[in-house]
């Protein structure tokens, strides 16, 4: 079994850009019923033992970092019009990484307005077993 991360996050590098409006664009039929797909899909992959944990995000955030001694800076930020937005995450343990790319296929076509798949980019990343070997 191997770990991967699928990370939910809205960027401007994207290969093509995501082509639905933002989710506060949405009615709120549309909202509930993407996140009801979430939930959905969760359930399933709990029940296939596939699920390792996944959460959405809020959009607001602070960056921390140490500095002083006595204490740690801390501003404002994420904000949503810098390059990247991470609304999102399921870490998920599967048997190939054929089987990833199928769950996150599958992730990506959430419903979004009109009920019509979202189709939108996820980032999918292997989970390191080990730090990687330095010279």
């Amino acid at each position: 079994m191997a770990k991967y991360l699928m990370l939910k996050h809205y960027r401007v590098d994207t290969p093509t850009p995501n082509d639905f409006p933002s989710m506060d664009q949405w009615t709120p039929e549309e909202v509930q019923a993407h996140f009801q797909f979430m939930r959905d899909y969760a359930a399933r992959l709990e029940a296939t033992g596939e699920l390792v944990s996944g959460e959405g995000l809020a959009p607001e955030g602070v960056w921390v970092r140490s500095g002083t001694a006595d204490r740690a800076p801390v501003t404002d930020g994420p904000f949503a019009e810098t390059k990247d937005l991470i609304a999102g995450w399921f870490m998920i343990d599967v048997d190939s990484h054929e089987r990833a790319v199928e769950l996150t296929l599958e992730l990506s076509a959430a419903p979004g307005p009109g009920g019509e798949p979202i189709n939108e980019w996820l980032e999918l990343r292997a989970v390191m077993s080990e730090p990687p070997a330095t010279d």
